[in-house]
């Protein structure tokens, strides 16, 4: 009598074929009752089809992509070396459900564990891999999003499955364990391409200012839960303002800009909104609440992107800022600032409106948490009660760390900044 059976596909409902989209087993594997052989997706609803014996697989007869339905081939096993056979009439598949759109369900065996089950890794031992593993694809949609390693976490469900429930309490518990608040999440690496099949290429290494600067951005994106707030600010008596100064500051050796006066009117707006003007504690649970105000300035030079820091914007006039910014900036194109001149920042701006655009979505410069994003401004019109009227109007975008700063409190924070902007005169109330 042959040892050989063959695993076929059992009742899947409505579904005439389905695609499969994941094998879990190979050839040569020892597979246990209930192990999970492949993943099964329509476009309605995902499913697992189990091995009914145990046993070693010996010939896989489908493939990633396969379409398969009931009674077709899932592969070939022998039972020899698996656990001891089970009666004929133990051995049943539950029904599924009709499945519905979106919903996800798993076939499994309507009976009990196997009896020789391998133990999983037990919860307060992190690191030992347990042999094998069921879950369901939701279940395994969660890990992927956690970056849990399934391998190594506790069952508790019915036949020994993993259950978002373990999912969790197994993230917890690496969180206690290694004692940071912060998962880190296995992120897919982007493929290797030789470009050169292509056409012709040619490779120039970045900078040292790139290479450091996009090392730091790349920690601040995937650390800070990013939002972002727009905005427009009606700046049309302020720009009157700067030009009918503009000639007094040229005679001092000054270049009087609107940045400085969007710094202004920023440390105004922090001091109305702390939040802003804080950085999270290293245990993730408090706020450090800076009483300075010190505001980094991205500027755009041969090298990449440098974020100088002017110190004390609060106690400084409009014609002082001005001459520092204009110092400040020569010296970062000239690659001649200093360490302390990067250090100490409690917000920052970036302001593209000399390039061109609008609206952006500037990254925070951790450890701060907010960043103001300035476009180049513009002429529109703008409705008066009567008729319209010409504004010039200037876009702001404000991203910032939404652990700290909610959505409410970014709304005021950049009606406020844009209120001021609207009238110079309030920056002296």
């Amino acid at each position: 009598m042959s040892n050989l059976i063959e695993l076929k596909v059992p009742d899947i409902g409505d579904f005439d074929k389905i695609e499969i989209i994941e094998i879990l087993v190979s050839i040569g594997d020892r597979v246990e009752e209930n192990q999970d052989l492949i993943t099964l997706e329509s476009d309605k609803a995902a499913m697992e089809i189990p091995a009914l014996r145990a046993g070693i697989i010996k010939e896989m007869k489908v493939t990633v992509g396969d379409k398969v339905g009931e009674g077709d081939i899932i592969a070939v096993l022998d039972i020899a070396n698996g656990v001891a056979v089970k009666a004929k009439s133990a051995i049943t598949i539950a029904q599924p459900e009709k499945l519905t759109t979106i919903e996800q369900r798993h076939i499994t065996n309507i009976h009990s564990k196997p009896e020789e089950s391998i133990p999983h890794a037990p919860d307060d031992k992190l690191g030992i891999r347990s042999e094998r593993y069921h879950a369901s694809p939701s279940v395994r949609q969660l890990a992927r999003e956690l970056g849990v390693d399934l391998s190594l976490v506790k069952s508790s469900g019915v036949n020994d499955r993993i259950t978002n429930q373990d999912i969790k309490s197994f993230a917890k518990q690496k969180i206690n364990v290694s004692g940071s608040s912060e998962m880190i999440l296995d992120i897919s690496s982007i493929p290797t391409i030789n470009f050169e099949q292509f056409g012709e290429v040619n490779t120039i290494g970045l900078s040292r200012v790139k290479k450091i600067s996009g090392k730091h951005l790349h920690a601040c994106w995937l650390n800070i839960p990013h939002v972002t707030q727009f905005d427009e600010a009606d700046i049309t008596e302020l720009e009157i303002f700067r030009k009918e100064n503009r000639e007094m500051a040229a005679g001092k050796g000054i270049n009087l800009t609107l940045l400085v006066f969007i710094m202004k009117a920023v440390v105004a707006s922090l001091k109305l909104f702390p939040d802003f003007n804080a950085s999270l504690n290293e245990d993730k649970v408090s706020l450090i609440i800076k009483n300075y105000y010190n505001i980094g300035i991205a500027i755009d030079t041969p090298d990449g992107l440098m974020v100088p820091v002017i110190k004390d914007v609060d106690k400084k006039g409009f014609l002082a800022i001005a001459s520092e910014l204009g110092d400040i900036s020569l010296r970062a194109r000239d690659s001649s600032l200093t360490a302390k001149d990067l250090q100490g920042g409690t917000f920052s701006i970036s302001s593209l409106g000399s390039i061109g655009g609008s609206f952006f979505t500037p990254i925070v410069n951790a450890p701060e948490v907010a960043i103001l994003g300035v476009g180049r401004h513009n002429m529109k019109p703008s409705w008066n009660g009567s008729e319209f009227v010409p504004k010039l109007m200037l876009p702001l975008s404000v991203s910032y760390d939404h652990r700290v700063v909610d959505g409410a409190n970014g709304a005021r924070f950049i009606t406020q900044l844009s209120h001021l902007l609207s009238d110079i005169r309030k920056f002296l109330l």
